[in-house]
């Protein structure tokens, strides 16, 4: 066999350093031109997608929010959230130039030369709230992910100001400061539905407390059959807002268990799923529903996700209001920063993690 551009890349230390501790991440791999994907990338068989397992006629909802208050839509987003875990929202309060900005700012981070961005790795960023890694825990995993990101966490707008990047860093925050009207739109419909009337400070922190946003970028693969953007996984958020530029490669498992479906980029849109704090809060009457992203054999993809989170010193358990109507809790209480811990300790494993919390 022709010896191939992936061959430096044999020794998995060498990988390492060049792709984590000199901050070159997957990027780096993609710009040398590999004609074949190094052997630390070749997903499992059972791990990679298989088109014949995607429904091509099926979609996820779209929901109109132009008239957030008209009942139709309200029992459109409940039925999503109950039935598919996953719904698009088009017409809503978040201006489309703010969406075009995060993602100019999402190029302009990751065109940055990999010393710059690596100032902001596990090793040597200021702050655990902000960190440039790749994959998604490599120590944990037996096949990396193509993937590269950068995570925020909010804790003010002092510390965003020190601590985050300046070529994001406004963007970002007026992303995440935009959205917070749609989240809280949502958030307030989605409880009538479990016939909890009122969000009071208390509840408001509890589902909203605390929020991180990731920029991801998803290069170009020499072997995209072979490998995964992100393996399978539900979010460990409430609710999850994503942004996706007009690529394409999200998943969603769909309702019959074996089959996946694409979700179609739609400019100005913005994708909404359910994580696990509310499969949990609402006692499994909402779903958190696995996903994916496949690799890209011709173009680099970005998107750009925020994780509305109870705060980690939150207690999640079903909401008291369904238990006093009587309903049999399916999840324990637990410790939102142990659930967080848990995912982060180990590979994408599809729902693994919920069961964490089941009684």
């Amino acid at each position: 066999m022709a010896p191939s551009l992936s061959e430096p890349f044999s020794d998995s230390s060498v990988l390492i350093d060049f792709v984590i501790n000199q901050g070159n991440g997957v990027k780096g791999l993609s710009e040398m031109g590999l004609k074949a994907l190094p052997k630390q990338y070749i997903q499992p068989l059972e791990e990679r997608m298989c088109m014949t397992n995607v429904q091509a006629q099926e979609s996820i909802p779209v929901i109109d929010m132009s008239n957030p208050d008209d009942p139709e839509v309200k029992k459109s987003i409940c039925e999503a959230a109950s039935k598919w875990g996953f719904f698009q929202i088009v017409n809503h309060d978040v201006p489309i130039e703010v969406l075009e900005n995060v993602k100019d700012a999402t190029y302009k981070f990751f065109g940055l030369a990999a010393e710059v961005k690596n100032k902001y790795s596990k090793e040597h960023s200021l702050s655990n709230n902000v960190r440039f890694g790749t994959s998604f825990t490599p120590q944990a995993e037996k096949a990396l992910e193509w993937k590269d990101y950068l995570s925020l966490f909010y804790v003010s707008e002092e510390e965003a100001f020190a601590l985050w990047p300046s070529v994001c860093r406004e963007q970002v925050l007026d992303y995440m400061r935009k959205s917070e009207v749609v989240i809280k739109q949502l958030l307030k419909v989605l409880m009538k539905g479990l016939n909890v009337n009122e969000i009071d400070e208390t509840k408001e922190s509890l589902l909203m407390g605390s929020m991180r946003t990731n920029l991801n970028y998803y290069p170009k693969c020499p072997n995209p059959e072979l490998t995964v953007g992100v393996g399978r996984h539900s979010d460990v958020s409430t609710l999850t807002i994503l942004l996706q530029d007009e690529i394409g490669g999200l998943f969603v498992r769909g309702n019959d268990g074996d089959n996946w479906i694409h979700v179609p980029p739609i400019k100005g849109s913005l994708v909404i799923n359910i994580g696990d704090a509310l499969q949990i809060m609402s006692n499994g009457k909402y779903k958190s529903v696995e996903h994916r992203v496949v690799a890209n054999g011709s173009n680099n993809r970005i998107s750009v996700p925020i994780f509305v989170n109870p705060r980690p010193s939150d207690m999640i358990g079903p909401l008291p209001e369904l238990i006093e109507n009587g309903e049999k809790p399916i999840y324990k209480q637990v410790l939102y920063s142990d659930y967080v811990k848990h995912f982060f300790r180990k590979a994408h494993d599809g729902k693994k993690t919920v069961a964490f919390a089941e009684l």
